[in-house]
């Protein structure tokens, strides 16, 4: 069975795609591991790519499927980005090409930004991007057409 991804609306990148069997993996440039290739993956992978060569994000300063608990249960967000001083800058949210974006997907963001209060939360899947600036103390967010660099966040 050939690879055959959804195409994404972010920049392409050379992957370490690699078959054992049915299942395909693809090589985590962060975490230095081959993970099974979901659909959600490909928009991870592709995501991270994007924040590091177009926005500059240091990938030092990225957590992938970090923990957190939440309501007593724990939950693991997709991306977490820190500052410099090792404070919490994104939430990003990502979801499979074929999972529409609706007003859930932004509540379970929001869920885990309300453990980490970082000032940015964004929510993509793959094909959709949606960024947010939070004012926590307010209670307002502002979208926003494009991501910043991260010198500018």
């Amino acid at each position: 069975m050939p690879f055959n991804p959804t195409p994404l609306n972010l920049p392409p990148h050379p992957f370490k795609i690699t078959q054992k069997e049915d299942t395909y993996f693809i090589f985590d440039e962060i975490r230095k591991k081959h993970l099974v290739l979901t659909p959600e993956e490909w928009v991870r992978q592709h995501f991270i790519r994007f924040l590091v060569k177009e926005k500059g994000f240091p990938t030092a300063l990225l957590q992938i499927e970090g923990g957190l608990s939440l309501n007593q249960t724990r939950k693991r967000s997709d991306i977490l980005v820190y500052n410099t001083a090792g404070d919490k800058l994104m939430v990003i949210e990502c979801k499979a090409p074929s999972v529409a974006i609706t007003q859930a997907t932004f509540d379970q963001a929001a869920r885990y930004n309300s453990v980490y209060k970082a000032p940015w939360l964004v929510v993509t899947n793959g094909l959709q991007h949606y960024h947010a600036q939070i004012d926590h103390s307010n209670g307002r967010f502002l979208f926003v057409a494009e991501l910043p660099h991260y010198q500018a966040l």
